[in-house]
């Protein structure tokens, strides 16, 4: 059976009230120098039983270290990953400064083999971006998840 993720997609008005999106760039050194196709919606694994919206909100707050705001709720439903897991990703309108995200820490033996155990961020970046931006950033399984929420908002891609 597939791992389960859930995640809250937040937009935003942007300055010149084009749609703007939050997202996160996963910490860690695998990741360290990769950047278009490797940022991800805030999202976390999903615990048998655990209703997806509960597991997007509390994995915000692991992730971004900032409550998601209140707002309507919209399910723009499932999409696949490469690696075969599936995520529910929810998104609310809010804008939410993020000059103070802060996320949760993994640790990691690092240098492999090395023996030595090294703490890193699960999330070292978050940015609002354009859609536009967005689809370059983000996961390729994720991308559709933008086209879902443009479609709601009768935005243009």
């Amino acid at each position: 059976m597939a791992k389960r993720s859930a995640g809250l997609l937040l937009y935003r008005s942007g300055a010149d009230g084009a749609v703007e999106v939050l997202i996160a760039h996963p910490g860690g050194p695998f990741w360290a120098r990769k950047d278009d196709g490797a940022w991800s919606i805030p999202k976390g694994e999903q615990p048998d039983g655990e209703d997806p919206w509960q597991t997007a909100r509390r994995e915000f707050v692991e992730e971004i270290g900032l409550d998601p705001p209140d707002g309507e709720r919209l399910d723009l439903g499932v999409v696949q990953q490469a690696g075969g897991k599936v995520v529910t990703v929810f998104a609310v309108h809010g804008d939410l400064d993020v000059t103070d995200a802060r996320s949760n820490t993994f640790q990691l033996e690092w240098p492999p083999r090395s023996g030595q155990l090294r703490e890193f961020p699960e999330v070292d970046r978050v940015g609002w971006f354009s859609p536009e931006q967005a689809r370059v950033k983000l996961l390729a399984g994720q991308r559709p998840v933008l086209d879902r929420l443009l479609d709601y908002l009768g935005a243009k891609p």
